[in-house]
């Protein structure tokens, strides 16, 4: 624990924030809404402060268990370096995170458009994550 910068997972924890207001604002926002049902009405019909925090909160603590991977232990804060941090990252979203949604999204019978939409955010969010946490050790 002594190797995490407290900083950097907070730092890492926003990065979903900003990558969330592109991708599912100007870059994939009509697709999603499209492909999940979303309507502007029920949007605005969200408890915003509470989806925020929360959303905070979840983010936090994936920030935190990355840099637990990547130098919970003084070894592997030796061998961390900014780009294997930012790959780990990249598999993380890539190798665990899309996986799970694609399972999930099949047992739901959702389009691969929207299982795409979503776990593309996470790919790119914890690619940046492992980014920022390489960066700011």
């Amino acid at each position: 624990m002594e190797g995490i910068n407290w900083l950097a997972v907070v730092a890492a924890s926003l990065v979903g924030f900003v990558v969330g207001a592109l991708w599912y604002g100007p870059l994939f926002g009509k697709a999603w809404m499209a492909e999940s049902g979303m309507t502007e009405e029920k949007a605005a019909e969200g408890n915003m402060p509470k989806i925020f925090g929360l959303s905070f909160v979840f983010q936090f603590i994936m920030a935190y268990c990355l840099a637990m991977f990547f130098f919970g232990t003084p070894e592997g804060a030796a061998q961390m370096t900014v780009g294997s941090a930012t790959f780990y990252g990249f598999l993380t979203g890539a190798g665990w995170i899309l996986p799970a949604f694609a399972i999930s999204g099949l047992f739901e019978q959702k389009s691969w458009k929207l299982i795409l939409i979503h776990g593309g955010y996470w790919v790119i969010t914890f690619t940046l994550m492992g980014l920022v946490l390489g960066l700011w050790r």
